[in-house]
């Protein structure tokens, strides 16, 4: 009797040191979260990420826009390009430069956030996963809609989600201020027509994010209006037809390997364009690629590039303009 009398006083012991022990674990730290990415997948981080890279121009553009730069470790190779990137100065502070990584670059920068789009190859993705990597996938935006959704899963992701809305809301009112001067400006019936000539294939049409900026611009886009969507090949034939009040032609030389005006005296010297107002009239621009193509909260910049270019001074801006809630 004595015995089993020991034994569950033991037994008791035990049960107390354990449940003392249990009872002294941590809880989770206050400074976990989880973000859901475009893709359904659930990710989990211990604290916010301090080691990032992302994989194109557009969502380095949206993470700038919510942290300093000492949080990237790399950015795309052409933000160092003065007619690609309105970020030159601020880009100086990261230390590496990539452009569409592949799995070793990315190993041997040691992030503890890859931020990749979901278009292209990301077979890297799972690959990262299962080494302990964060990784979220952002959507390839084609539209205003699709920039503020990654604006919102960028900054949860960086553990900053109130910073996101406030970036939202500084694009929003700086498009909202675009468009109530371009009406009192521009009347209806004088709203300027224009066609984009892109180094970018099969770009400028319904369903890419320019569209959406020469609605904001008050500005007809001349391909949509045609009925050309994105990636549809834009010919010479169809620059005839829809005879533009406005030629944009790339300012955009490709680092240096493209020849800028042999391209422009393509179009511009063509016989067979002369008599397209935008070429007889004299009205060829070239705006700022480091604008128009951004897919980021600098949209907003690229809309009013459109409106500059289309109306004029009026709507003129200065180089390196970029929306930024970082402190």
């Amino acid at each position: 009797m004595k015995y089993f009398i020991k034994l569950f006083a033991v037994v008791t012991v035990l049960i107390v040191l354990c449940a003392s022990g249990c009872s002294k674990q941590p809880a989770a730290s206050s400074d976990e979260y989880e973000v859901t990415d475009c893709q359904g997948t659930v990710v989990h981080f211990k604290e916010k990420p301090k080691r990032i890279v992302t994989a194109t121009k557009g969502t380095d553009t949206i993470v700038l826009g919510l942290v300093k730069p000492d949080k990237m470790v790399a950015c795309d190779r052409n933000l160092d390009d003065p007619n690609s990137s309105n970020m030159l100065e601020l880009v100086k502070e990261i230390p590496n430069r990539v452009h569409l990584p592949k799995l070793e670059e990315l190993l041997v920068l040691q992030p503890d956030l890859v931020i990749a789009v979901d278009w292209g190859n990301l077979d890297y993705v799972q690959s990262l996963r299962d080494m302990g990597i964060n990784v979220v996938v952002v959507r390839g935006a084609k539209n205003l809609s699709d920039v503020k959704e990654n604006i919102t899963l960028i900054s949860a992701a960086l553990g900053e989600p109130e910073k996101g809305q406030q970036l939202i809301s500084q694009m929003e009112a700086r498009l909202n201020a675009l468009k109530e001067k371009v009406d009192r400006l521009v009347p209806r019936d004088q709203r300027q027509r224009a066609v984009l000539i892109s180094r970018v294939a099969y770009y400028g049409g319904k369903g890419c994010i320019y569209d959406d900026a020469c609605q904001w611009a008050g500005v007809i886009n001349g391909l949509a209006e045609a009925g050309l969507h994105r990636g549809t090949n834009l010919t010479k034939e169809m620059i005839v037809k829809i005879d533009p009040d406005v030629l944009f032609l790339p300012s955009y030389s490709m680092r240096g390997l493209a020849d800028k005006q042999s391209f422009r005296d393509n179009y511009i010297k063509d016989p067979s364009l002369q008599h397209v107002k935008a070429i007889k009239n004299g009205k060829v621009r070239e705006p700022r690629d480091a604008y128009i193509y951004s897919a980021s909260q600098d949209f907003c910049f690229g809309a009013q590039e459109i409106a500059y270019c289309a109306y004029g001074d009026e709507f003129k801006q200065d180089d390196q303009q970029h929306l930024s809630v970082a402190e």
